[in-house]
């Protein structure tokens, strides 16, 4: 990992208060190695909760498996701090896991907006998992915020159920002084088409003194709003899940005793208002179990030099590798083919840069080139149409892509 520590962030980013950063062309020092395709595929590090949700024969243990599913699918960016390379338009990228039961493609189908759109396959005919994504990032002067815009969609096909949600916002903060910490918050609402059932998640704030960091809550509750499950965790450990009725008693008896008060940590009321730096809310204890739940889902160990690896997991590390003889399947527009990315995973970053330079130029001439003969950009595979089950706008995989014929694929490297 590259060092930004003697790099002025502010000279950069004092242009761009209240702005939206997509636009804004960013040195490739905040960069990771990836690209935001490849953090999109990062969704399915824990598909093996999919492959169980679709095993169960009761549809609330199948929400159990979906909700823990959805939770985990954000807790690869836990300390991940680097931004992603913005796909250029037409970019792909492909993944094929038979150990994991899937295969996975997408595609960059707009550049402004900036549109990631993907579709996976369970490898069994047991799942369907799709959707597009619109990422707003807004920059707020001492953190940056990303809202991810679009509709996710999980289909297990045995059981002929649709689940759909959209994923929390993430802040990075102290992106200019400071030590930088992730945060996610928001509510995500999974709805089982089918059903009718809902799972309700809270992804909570840290809070003054951090007490809710990284905290989700939330619930399963049928059509008629009866709470059905309890659900409680943090999105960078592991999620429990409880039956109400244990839940509520268990509250009640610690609303009852006085539960042993605790040294509070982070920053003090006084100089909360005049703080430079957000103050990194320290760890806290680990999840508190409550007796009779159950294990929903854990987060996978990290390799041990995964901080000078930019904090990637296993599943990570691998996305951007290129075996012996794979430039020859692959689709001449998959991120494994960008030279910028890939001089910038061999630690060359003034390569990197004059490639991304390169690259974005190249970009810029060939929507020149459209507008003077007046022609559309065409996506190859997904097109626009509406999410089946929402009605909402969203791209959808026109299929065809693993049967390998290239030949109608742009030239953006």
């Amino acid at each position: 990992m590259f060092t930004r520590s003697d790099f002025s962030v502010w000279g950069i980013l004092k242009k761009c208060i209240g702005l939206e950063l997509s636009k804004i062309t960013m040195p490739i020092v905040f960069n990771e190695p990836l690209s935001f395709l490849q953090r999109i595929t990062e969704y399915m590090e824990h598909i093996y909760l999919v492959h169980r949700a679709s095993r169960q024969p009761q549809a609330l243990e199948r929400m159990q498996c979906v909700a823990a599913f959805a939770v985990s699918a954000v807790a690869s960016q836990w300390e991940r701090t680097g931004k992603p390379f913005n796909p250029l338009l037409g970019e792909t990228y492909e993944l094929i896991r038979e150990d994991l039961g899937f295969r996975f493609i997408s595609e960059q189908v707009s550049h402004h907006p900036p549109v990631s759109a993907f579709y996976s396959e369970g490898l069994c005919q047991d799942f369907l998992f799709h959707g597009s994504i619109y990422p707003k990032l807004k920059f707020w002067g001492k953190s940056v915020e990303a809202e991810p815009r679009g509709t996710i969609t999980l289909e297990l096909l045995r059981h002929n159920e649709a689940y759909t949600w959209t994923n929390p916002t993430c802040c990075v903060h102290n992106v200019i002084i400071g030590k930088l910490w992730i945060e996610q918050y928001g509510t995500v609402e999974i709805l089982n088409h089918r059903t009718g059932d809902k799972c309700v998640l809270h992804f909570r704030p840290c809070g003054l003194f951090g007490k809710e960091l990284h905290k989700v809550e939330g619930h399963i509750q049928d059509k008629n709003k009866k709470k059905l499950f309890i659900i409680y965790g943090k999105w960078t450990e592991c999620l429990w899940g409880i039956d109400p009725a244990a839940y509520e008693s268990f509250r009640k008896q610690e609303r009852r005793g006085e539960p042993p008060r605790k040294a509070q940590s982070g920053i003090s009321m006084e100089n909360a208002d005049t703080e430079v730096v957000d103050a990194v809310p320290e760890v806290q204890d680990t999840v508190q179990v409550i007796p009779g739940s159950r294990l929903l889902w854990r987060i996978n160990t990290r390799p041990p030099n995964s901080a000078q690896m930019y904090n990637f997991t296993s599943f990570t590390v691998s996305l951007n590798e290129l075996q012996t003889g794979m430039e020859k399947i692959l689709a001449p527009t998959d991120c494994r083919l960008r030279p910028d990315i890939r001089s910038m995973e061999n630690g060359n970053m003034d390569l990197a840069s004059q490639e991304k330079e390169r690259l974005e130029e190249k970009q810029r001439e060939a929507r020149k080139e459209r507008a003077k003969e007046d022609t559309e950009w065409q996506t190859r595979w997904f097109r626009q149409g509406r999410n089946p089950h929402t009605g909402t706008p969203d791209w959808l995989y026109s299929g065809g892509y693993f049967e390998r014929d290239f030949s109608g694929c742009p030239d953006i490297y």
